[in-house]
């Protein structure tokens, strides 16, 4: 793939800015008080011909779960990844290595959030043995050690093993991405991971891998 970069000098360019600009636009969310960034005509023409996304969030498919809506975000702003329970594959890797090599995003987000459904399916089969059919069965076991690894802790709530997910799935980028690992080492991108809250709005940052680690 071949780079379609833009300059936009307003785009965060360093993880610790991402994240920061990530908060404030969740924050805003959370209050009420949006300012649906970079959603106008005007907008919508400059991108056009290049985007230059300031972070990858790899979230789950939750329908409640809209990236650019809970962090105030605009259009191009986020290069947006998503699968049930955020189970990685070679697409989503492949995806979020083009967005890091190819467009120099600083930040990569692992984005889970509370009643995961995804989750919940695995946290059931390790109590029945019952599978699911189909290739449900493929998100149900890329999520099992999340849930065992949470049972052998001596927890037994959906939301802990979700919790635990979000962590392994952001070790799990760098484990199987040399070009993600690369940039991790070299500085120049931070992985987070972030329970997202239903109810309040509220992402939580649980986990992080990187030579700038964000406050909480």
């Amino acid at each position: 793939m071949t780079p379609d970069t833009r300059p936009d000098d307003t785009s965060p360019r360093t993880p610790a800015a991402a994240w920061q600009r990530l908060r404030e636009g969740n924050a805003r969310f959370v209050s009420g008080e949006s300012l649906h960034p970079n959603q106008d005509a005007s907008r919508r023409q400059s991108v056009a011909g290049g985007q230059n996304p300031f972070a990858v969030i790899f979230g789950c498919s939750d329908s409640r779960l809209a990236a650019e809506i809970i962090f105030d975000l605009g259009l191009g702003d986020a290069f947006v990844v998503r699968t049930a329970g955020q189970v990685i594959d070679d697409a989503v890797l492949g995806s979020i290595e083009y967005s890091v090599a190819n467009l120099g995003t600083p930040l990569i987000m692992v984005l889970g959030h509370d009643s995961c459904g995804a989750v919940t399916a695995a946290h059931d089969v390790a109590g029945s043995g019952q599978m699911p059919r189909g290739f449900q069965r493929d998100l149900i076991e890329r999520i099992m050690p999340s849930v065992l690894e949470t049972q052998r802790s001596g927890h037994q709530d959906v939301n802990a093993a979700v919790v635990e997910h979000t962590k392994q799935t952001a070790s799990r980028l760098m484990e199987q991405s040399r070009v993600i690992a690369d940039a991790v080492s070299n500085g120049d991108v931070a992985v987070v991971g972030v329970f997202y809250h239903l109810e309040d709005g509220e992402a939580e940052l649980v986990h992080g891998h990187g030579t700038w680690l964000p406050g909480r």
